[in-house]
């Protein structure tokens, strides 16, 4: 059995898949002048606000130079403000401000919207967040052993 075609790849589907719930999201998040990314940044400050720039990226799988900018926009935009914390000044902390907070209440409808048109019952969708969360640690793990066989 041929392995390459493009549509048995795992990753293509996941690409594919990825590519159509960002585009699924952006009229949605238009509304709310949001950019994906940047949603995923309140929905982690909504979950518990006043979190630092290195547990934020490690609770959103990203490095600080692709998170600071996405930062400095929700900054600009007035949805978040930053500080240096007084006790470690190499470390800040990000917090919602008045309207970054009164906007979940506009953000709640988000999922509602896009599960009415996904065409997945709320338990097809489960399945695949779980599946796709033990495939994600599945391939941090091997990473990590990578690496360590390279430097070990």
């Amino acid at each position: 059995m041929d392995v390459l075609p493009l549509d048995r790849q795992v990753c293509f589907a996941l690409y594919t898949a990825t590519r159509a719930v960002t585009a699924r999201y952006r009229p949605v998040l238009d509304e709310l002048g949001l950019t994906y990314p940047q949603y995923l940044v309140l929905l982690a400050l909504w979950e518990r606000d006043a979190r630092t720039v290195k547990d934020l990226g490690a609770a959103l799988r990203l490095d600080s130079s692709t998170l600071s900018p996405l930062l400095k926009r929700l900054e600009a935009a007035g949805l978040v403000a930053r500080e240096r914390r007084a006790d470690d000044e190499r470390s800040v902390v990000v917090r919602l401000t008045g309207d970054g907070a009164a906007l979940r209440e506009r953000a709640s409808a988000v999922p509602a919207r896009l599960l009415c048109a996904d065409g997945l019952d709320a338990d097809e969708l489960g399945q695949l967040r779980d599946t796709l969360v033990r495939l994600t640690a599945a391939l941090q793990r091997q990473g990590e052993i990578d690496a360590g066989a390279l430097h070990g």
